[in-house]
């Protein structure tokens, strides 16, 4: 199917053939009919696409503190390799669209194949010809709505509600809507049909003349009678409430807005303009200035939108979605009419044009809603889309599942390094990065269709890097299905799941290889060899500066991401099992016991190990540190010697009374070494000794 781009680091547009997404048990696929280009903020990333380098840092100076922070604790080149690595990967354009539903989640019993749903989102209502899409973001239409085009309108036409909402406004209240665009002339219409008294104000005359049935009055902000003519409308009183959807760097719609507002009325910011409030018109008035956040309450919320999880009607009467079935339903009723404001309409293969007239506007066209149009392509469900169909002989045939930061920014770029090794097929849920990816990496093909992968017979070895939740089921399948299996770490997130597993590697001859990949750095091998600490008893240190995630991430859900512990100390638990070289005896954790709302205490533990040959780990794993700390510190004491390990980057060794240095210009943590040993177990070329399934089995078991 074709899906539109854009190349952050160039700004240019691309219509990239992408295989269509996987429908998952919460939500849709929707065969897209129209989507709508959101102007403003979608020639806001294209423009800072275009920006060189220097410009590109000015405009975001926190994601250049994160790239130094990364430099002082990973090394410079591991941190410029990353940056680049985020500038490599296309943007997705496109959150608002109208569509036919092609296939249904299992729990998703409100919609059926055919329905006609409007359909909002990042990510998900994308300019692509097919969209997969929560249910909570998926809003049904009547079977009879007339010109489906202006469903396409719906996530402009929420933000413009959530706006009003946000202000308060009151039946008989006179509202100023400040920036006559496409989102201030849906506002416009939205308050018209609620009947409030709508002043229309603008710098430009003819923003007036789209919407004049709608706008009560209208007044030019840039004259000089502007105040006087707003008071004059308002009795003298100024406006109750005001609505700001302008988009400039200029404060003077904050600054008018002040001037025009009765005293106690609320502004509410919707658009993106200058921020500098005039404090004594804001005090002498005690005036109220809100933040209107996107769609409405559920926004940015997980559990809301991609679990389907609803907040009930009596605490949250307005929810995103509800919002959403509002404005569908003044649509539908000719209280507002959308079609109107359509301008231009461009099929998907025109989308450079379209942008180009957006960004540019070489003709000086006039221009408002601009959407994009859908002819029938017979493609566009293809869940494989096929690059070659040769595969090389002698060579190890990968499948990857999954193509997330970690597969892209580390497990791709060390493979291609590896002649023995052929990347085959790719599959991923959604299509939004297949394209790119099989692109920079040359895989014969990607699918949605993970079965395809375990079916194709030109694939020896499956590479898992999914979510944490579906490890186990994933190396399961593979195994039984005859194929080698890399899976990242944790192998499995319960002991049910770690059962499961064993029992499938033990009735399967393939090789199962976790990435516990620091056991393999040469900085491991180099202390482990100098003092021998598989032959004495050994003391080690092992603290990881682990950093604070928000609490509602992915990885701390225990169904998904089964937390941090689960999820990344293992490879630290592993680290010490390798130096042992002894089997872990018993394991004892201690979490702190805060009320502080900023940290979890699961992501702050002390976990002491006692291993069979009398040697101990103590394992201190926190997120109270800060970021611009190196992550990871080691200190092994064995046999009258010690070594410290400085985040995989220097180490030090005290011994014999003189002190032996080892470093590297970048973070080294044995990602090329094990990748190198898959290799060579997989050929044949030697035993699979170095990682065995037994210290897999209770490393993970220790986590739980």
């Amino acid at each position: 199917m074709k899906q539109v781009f854009s190349d952050v680091k160039t700004g240019d547009i691309l219509v990239m053939e992408v295989p269509k997404p996987s429908c998952k048990n919460e939500g849709v696929l929707v065969e897209t009919i129209y989507s709508l280009v959101s102007a403003g903020t979608e020639r806001s990333l294209i423009d800072f696409g275009k920006k060189n380098l220097i410009l590109k840092a000015k405009e975001r100076p926190d994601q250049v503190k994160k790239v130094i922070d990364k430099m002082k604790t990973d090394g410079v080149i591991t941190a410029v390799k990353t940056a680049f690595n985020k500038l490599d990967e296309p943007l997705p354009l496109g959150y608002s669209g109208v569509g036919k539903v092609i296939e249904v989640g299992k729990r998703c019993i409100e919609f059926k194949v055919g329905d006609l749903v409007a359909i909002a989102g990042a990510l998900h209502a994308n300019h692509a010809e097919i969209n997969y899409v929560p249910k909570n973001l998926a809003i049904k239409l009547p079977s009879d709505f007339e010109n489906i085009e202006e469903g396409s309108f719906i996530a402009l036409g929420a933000v413009a509600m959530q706006g009003i909402r946000q202000a308060e406004v009151e039946l008989g209240e006179k509202v100023a809507v400040i920036g006559l665009g496409l989102l201030g002339q849906i506002a416009c219409q939205i308050l018209h049909a609620y009947g409030n008294e709508v002043i229309g104000i603008d710098i430009n005359d003819s923003q007036y003349n789209i919407g004049k049935e709608y706008i009560d009055h209208f007044v030019n902000s840039s004259e000089e009678d502007a105040l006087s003519k707003v008071m004059n409308i308002t009795n003298g009183y100024g406006v109750d409430k005001i609505l700001i959807t302008a988009a400039t760097t200029s404060n003077q719609p904050i600054e008018f807005s002040a001037e025009i507002a009765r005293d106690r009325a609320i502004i509410s910011m919707v658009g993106v303009t200058g921020m500098e409030i005039p404090r004594r018109s804001f005090y002498e008035k005690e005036l109220t200035f809100k933040l209107s956040r996107s769609y409405g309450p559920g926004r940015y919320d997980e559990t809301y939108e991609e679990k389907s999880i609803d907040y009930p009607i009596g605490f949250v009467r307005w929810t995103e979605k509800r919002i959403m079935e509002e404005f569908i339903r003044l649509i539908y009723t000719k209280r507002i009419n959308m079609k109107k404001l359509i301008t231009h309409n461009f099929e998907i293969d025109k989308a450079p044009e379209a942008y180009k007239m957006i960004t540019e506007n070489p003709n000086k066209e006039k221009y408002l809603g601009v959407i994009f149009s859908y002819p029938n392509n017979e493609g566009k469900n293809k869940n494989i889309i096929v690059k070659s169909k040769v595969k090389v002989q002698d060579k190890i045939g990968i499948g990857l599942i999954g193509s997330g930061n970690f597969a892209k920014n580390t497990i791709l770029p060390n493979l291609t390094k590896i002649d023995d090794f052929e990347l085959v097929g790719l599959s991923t849920s959604g299509s939004t990065s297949a394209g790119q990816t099989i692109k920079k990496y040359d895989f014969k093909y990607s699918t949605t269709e993970y079965k395809k992968l375990l079916e194709d017979k030109d694939i020896d070895l499956i590479i898992i890097a999914t979510p944490h939740n579906t490890h186990a089921k994933f190396a399961i399948e593979a195994l039984d299905a005859g194929k080698h299996v890399y899976v990242e770490k944790p192998l499995a997130i319960n002991m049910e799941q770690l059962e499961q597993v064993k029992e499938a590697y033990e009735r399967n001859s393939q090789h199962l290889i976790v990435g516990f990949n620091r056991r393999f750095s040469p900085f491991a091998k180099w202390i482990k060899e100098q003092l021998q600490t598989d032959k004495f008893t050994t003391l080690i240190q092992y603290t990881i500066n682990a950093g604070e995630i928000p609490k509602d991430h992915w990885i701390n859900d225990p169904t998904v991401g089964g937390g941090r512990v689960i999820g990344e100390v293992c490879h630290f638990v592993d680290f010490c099992q390798y130096l042992t070289s002894s089997k872990i005896k018993n394991v004892s954790t201690f979490t702190v016991n805060s009320n502080s709302e900023k940290y979890i205490n699961n992501d702050n533990i002390s976990m002491n190990i006692e291993f069979a040959n009398g040697s101990l780990a103590n394992i201190i794993y926190t997120s109270m540190g800060p970021k611009s700390y190196p992550k990871e510190n080691v200190r092994v004491f064995t046999n009258g010697n010690v070594a410290e390990l400085k985040n995989f980057v220097k180490a030090e060794i005290y011994k014999g009374g003189r002190k032996i240095k080892k470093s590297k210009l970048q973070q080294d943590k044995g990602f090329m070494e094990e990748y190198e040993y898959i290799r060579d177990i997989i050929k044949g070329k030697r035993e699979n000794d170095y990682l065995t399934f037994e210290e897999i089995y209770e490393t993970t078991k220790s986590t739980f």
